[in-house]
């Protein structure tokens, strides 16, 4: 999820309040409209949209595929229990505001290693039963799963979803990031699900070029294209329509879908252990 250098010195940004160092959740939220952000992370947004104008749209399409996807989940496949790795900063629709909309009980469990997600996340969860948010990289699946709040909270003998969605980009090839789905998922029964987003230069060469702005940020940018995507889902199974442009996984009735669904700039999977 994060590089363990520190591009500008002054203290390691994981322990150390670093305002001056781009954070990928930061500049998320900006290019959201949010307001949890700071100029470094400001800039860095600008700069992303000189590159890929329409990257804040892209954003929301991003941020709505989520939204369906979890009401899919809680839904149609009847998942009472969500572990959403790379959280980010709280935004309009959060995972347990829209999974609880089809049982009060539904247990969720927010994980990211930013600790001004961290700190927001524990403000914004304040007594709302069910949930919590853990410090954890996700290039340490281990250390996830063995956490006692969140094995407090999760059942391992029931199915589980978990949400990996515009995060995946952040892990390089070298940490192996089909590795770590197949260790999140395993110790889970057939019938858990993944959903997950990820940025491509497939329909938008300039993505490569938005990509290097995160090499000063503290998480570099790993951009996929479509058959490197499939290949982190291996042994799942997709659930229809399949991998996609974020608007075109099942889009709710009568919303709009843009003339060129490449300019979402992201594919979107929701696949399910077999």
């Amino acid at each position: 999820m994060t590089r363990g250098d520190d591009p500008k010195g002054g203290g390691d940004w994981r322990t150390t309040f670093r305002p001056d160092i781009p954070s990928p959740a930061r500049i998320y939220d900006y290019l959201l409209g949010g307001k949890d952000n700071y100029p470094a992370d400001r800039q860095a947004g600008d700069e992303i949209a000189s590159y890929l104008p329409n990257i804040r749209e892209a954003c929301r399409w991003n941020r709505a595929f989520l939204r369906r996807a979890v009401t899919f989940l809680a839904g149609d496949a009847g998942i009472r229990q969500f572990v959403d790795i790379g959280a980010g900063l709280p935004a309009t629709g959060h995972v347990h505001d829209v999974a609880r909309q089809a049982d009060l009980a539904t247990r969720i469990v927010y994980v990211d290693n930013d600790p001004v997600v961290l700190t927001h996340g524990r403000n914004m969860l304040h007594g709302v039963p069910n949930t919590a948010i853990l410090s954890h990289d996700l290039r340490l699946p281990a250390g996830i799963l063995a956490d006692h709040e969140l094995r407090r909270l999760i059942d391992f003998s029931e199915p589980v979803a978990i949400l990996l969605v515009a995060v995946l980009p952040f892990i390089s090839d070298a940490d192996d990031p089909a590795g770590i789905i197949k260790e999140l998922l395993a110790p889970f029964p057939p019938g858990s699900y993944l959903a997950l987003s990820h940025t491509t230069a497939d329909g938008t060469p300039a993505v490569k070029e938005a990509a290097k702005v995160y090499d000063d940020a503290t998480a570099q940018a790993h951009v996929r294209r479509r058959d490197a995507v499939l290949a982190l889902v291996d042994g799942l199974d997709l659930v229809p329509p399949g991998l996609v442009w974020t608007p075109q996984w099942r889009p709710e009735a009568g919303a709009g879908m843009p003339p060129r669904p490449a300019d979402s700039l992201c594919y979107a999977l929701v696949a399910r252990k077999p």
